[in-house]
């Protein structure tokens, strides 16, 4: 084999597999069919998928510095230049080397679906952001009532970054695909993700989906509207291509008899919003389900804009939302 096949193939080699062997083990809850999350005893955590090209690549979750192929995981761990690393990897390219005796497996990815570059540079960012039950910029400048939440119907659908930011993770059918992010003055979605649905817990028996801009109206909406067994996504604004049937499939997922409560701004996007929302939901011909244009009674609101207002009240109280 050639120098340069050879190099090839080591790219080809399961990352996953090869950091295994090495005393990673597999995130089954963070990991997805197309990206592994792996884990070691000293700490080290780092994103693995595979590109279109067949080529394994990983993505450091504590040093966006520390990304690339199998051969740069080795050279970054202590495996020396590339002659050393090529003896490294050689017996992975045969069947009589280390593939008779791979960890179990239970603790790699036998294989991974493709995805781009950007999408796993994202996941990698999103895994070294912090489950958050509280936010002081939810709380303080969005008052969003702490109750709300640490509610478990928004367990894990709240990060917070090292910058402080609020993260509110968006998920397509393959896992996470991008994260909105929030802060005083500041509002954005990861770089190189692209637009899924962000989305509560959902549990059986739950009798309303709440549809709503961004995350932040949906937790408002719950605050002064959440009534139990209610379920809540957000679109993060503008529809593109792929959220439609997204959207569709939440409302084909929700039981019969339930309401589908349009929560967006009451502004000349939230309507036309609600009416693309209206027009896939007349496409699931289901009589017994009922569409409730749920926008804020004031022009030009959203429902932070509407929550804040209430505030003023002395009396008020979020409502129970479980």
């Amino acid at each position: 084999m050639k120098r340069d096949e050879e190099l090839e193939a080591f790219k080809r080699i399961n990352l996953s597999a090869y950091t295994a062997s090495h005393g990673y083990a597999l995130d089954h809850k963070s990991s997805s069919r197309n990206s592994a999350v792996m884990k070691d005893a000293g700490g080290d955590k780092i994103v693995i998928a595979k590109g279109s090209d067949q080529h394994w690549v990983y993505f450091s979750v504590h040093d966006e510095s520390d990304h690339g192929s199998i051969i740069d995981f080795v050279q970054s761990r202590g495996g020396g230049n590339l002659g050393e690393v090529r003896k490294e990897l050689r017996p992975w390219l045969h069947e009589t080397g280390p593939s008779e005796n791979l960890p179990a497996p239970d603790l790699f990815a036998a294989d991974l679906l493709p995805i781009t570059k950007d999408l796993g540079q994202v996941r990698a960012r999103f895994e070294a952001c912090a489950v958050a039950q509280l936010h002081p910029y939810l709380e303080h400048e969005r008052l969003i009532p702490a109750s709300v939440l640490a509610s478990d119907r928004f367990e894990a659908r709240i990060h917070i970054d090292e910058r402080g930011n609020a993260i509110f993770p968006h998920y397509n059918r393959e896992g996470v695909c991008g994260f909105e992010i929030k802060n005083k003055g500041f509002t954005g979605f990861a770089p190189g993700g692209e637009k899924g649905l962000w989305c509560s817990r959902g549990r059986a028996g739950d009798s309303a989906l709440v549809i709503a801009e961004t995350a932040i109206d949906a937790l408002s909406y719950a605050a002064l509207h959440g009534r139990p067994g209610s379920r809540y996504i957000s679109t993060g604004g503008e529809l593109n291509p792929a959220q439609p049937g997204l959207i569709k499939s939440a409302m084909e997922k929700m039981p019969k008899d339930s309401e589908v409560i349009v929560a967006v701004d009451n502004d000349e996007g939230g309507g036309a919003l609600l009416e693309k929302i209206r027009g896939l939901f007349s496409d699931l011909s289901r009589a017994e389900l009922d569409l409730i244009d749920a926008r804020p009674s004031a022009s030009g609101q959203d429902w932070n804009d509407a929550l804040r207002a209430s505030m003023e009240k002395r009396d008020w109280a979020p409502e129970p939302i479980a």
